[in-house]
């Protein structure tokens, strides 16, 4: 009986037990004043000898997980991979345009591209 218990519940049960022993509860089992001696009257061996007999009237609760069955809705994934592989190869086929004129090509954030505006409106100014 005691190899079904996990080591924590082991722990716990002989903890208990243990704890009850050396309160002055009665022992569950017949022993000898020579096997206590041996023992050395410690609580926690008797609560283990106990154990191993399976002679403690002690129960684990082991609560379990609720089981939920739910139907999940099916999600529309073809049309955006269909979009994006449009995009994808729309980009593609620029970029082989600009690469065949031979233009260089520069990268720019949109952080780059109001800068750029910004100066191009301070140059206006400075001309008139």
């Amino acid at each position: 009986m005691a190899e079904e218990f996990s080591k924590y519940e082991r722990a716990r049960i002989l903890g208990a037990r243990a704890l009850q022993l050396s309160m002055n509860a009665p022992l569950l089992i017949k022993i000898d004043k020579e096997e206590l001696s041996n023992l050395n009257f410690d609580p926690l061996n008797l609560a283990e000898l106990e154990l191993n007999k399976g002679v403690l009237p002690i129960s684990v609760r082991r609560p379990m997980p609720e089981k939920r069955e739910e139907k999940l809705e099916k999600i529309k994934i073809e049309e955006t991979e269909v979009s994006d592989e449009k995009k994808i190869k729309e980009e593609e086929e620029e970029i082989k345009e600009i690469s065949e004129e031979g233009e260089i090509m520069e990268l720019t954030t949109p952080e780059d591209e109001k800068e750029e505006t910004e100066m191009m409106g301070e140059e206006a100014e400075e001309e008139i």
